[in-house]
């Protein structure tokens, strides 16, 4: 931090500060308070960041144009703000929770069967979360559950802010991976029957191919199907959203088989694509809780890394 421009730094010293405050603040009032209040500043950012807003309604116009009106759009994008702020709010609160106990107060869990079955094989299982809800919860309870996630991630610009997050992970078992740099790591954990979560909704700058999401090619991470194909290990679907009951839903859907061509290229885009239709039929089910500011349609053919 000490080479970093003074004013970053200030920035970064306020915004750890103020995480810090949020937390502190989150139990000092009945969580569906604490919740309102979230999503009462997530309908102020909705106000107040035009550009994050715009991108919401461009990319909800790309996915939903033929299905919902102008002003269905412009309604769903203000949800999304709101969703978020309770989301995140859900998770600063959730730095509280110690036990499986105290987790089960909030979040309500289905389909953990299918949790079971894939464990029972002990060949290892990719968990395919997707960046709707407060998806950072199925981390913590995975983890309460004693599956000991691996869980890849980048770390954060500042050393603060990466600790409160490494910190909140490993709290209940999770071990921390460094994207692409804990490789073997990872291989091994998995064939040792161990598990791990691969996010594969975003456009980012990872090996990816082109698959449909929502009609449109989307360059999507491969990770998934190539962790998949060299391991063997179960691809379990799992979401977690906010329902109108005002708890946390986990839910847990049946594995999804891998298929094998004998091409590697025909594997990993075909097995892809399976993922990318799974996630896709979630978040058709929970728009408003989906990141849609995120520019999921950025890469163009032959930008894609290979």
């Amino acid at each position: 931090m000490a080479d970093r421009p003074l004013r970053k730094e200030i920035k970064y010293a306020i915004l750890y500060r103020f995480v810090r405050f949020l937390i502190f603040a989150s139990n000092l009032m009945p969580r569906t308070w604490w919740l309102a209040f979230c999503g009462f500043l997530g309908r102020v950012g909705h106000l107040v960041s035009p550009k994050s807003r715009n991108l919401a309604i461009t990319h909800l116009g790309m996915a939903f144009s033929k299905e919902k009106t102008t002003a269905e759009i412009g309604k769903l994008a203000v949800q999304m703000f709101v969703m978020l702020g309770k989301n995140a709010g859900e998770i600063l609160r959730a730095t509280y929770v110690k036990s499986l106990a105290d987790l089960e107060k909030f979040v309500v869990v289905e389909g953990y069967e299918h949790a079971e079955a894939a464990k029972a094989k002990g060949k290892g299982i990719i968990f395919l979360p997707n960046h709707l809800g407060a998806f950072e919860l199925m981390v913590t309870f995975v983890a309460l559950r004693g599956f000991k996630p691996m869980v890849i991630g980048t770390p954060l610009k500042d050393e603060r802010l990466n600790s409160l997050m490494v910190n909140y992970r490993n709290a209940h078992g999770a071990i921390p991976v460094e994207r692409g740099k804990e490789t073997l790591r990872l291989f091994k954990g998995l064939k040792q029957g161990g598990s791990t979560a691969v996010l594969i909704d975003q456009d980012t700058k990872v090996k990816s191919r082109f698959v449909d999401f929502f009609n449109r090619p989307a360059s999507t991470p491969v990770g998934a199907a190539i962790l998949a194909l060299k391991t063997g290990a179960t691809i379990l679907p799992a979401y977690i959203h906010l329902g109108k009951d005002n708890l946390q839903h986990i839910r847990f859907l049946p594995e999804i088989p891998l298929e094998l061509t004998g091409d590697e290229e025909t594997d990993l885009i075909r097995n892809t694509q399976n993922y990318t239709r799974y996630i896709e039929k979630v978040v058709r089910e929970h728009p408003e809780q989906w990141v849609w500011m995120h520019e999921r349609w950025k890469t163009k053919p032959g930008e894609e890394i290979q």
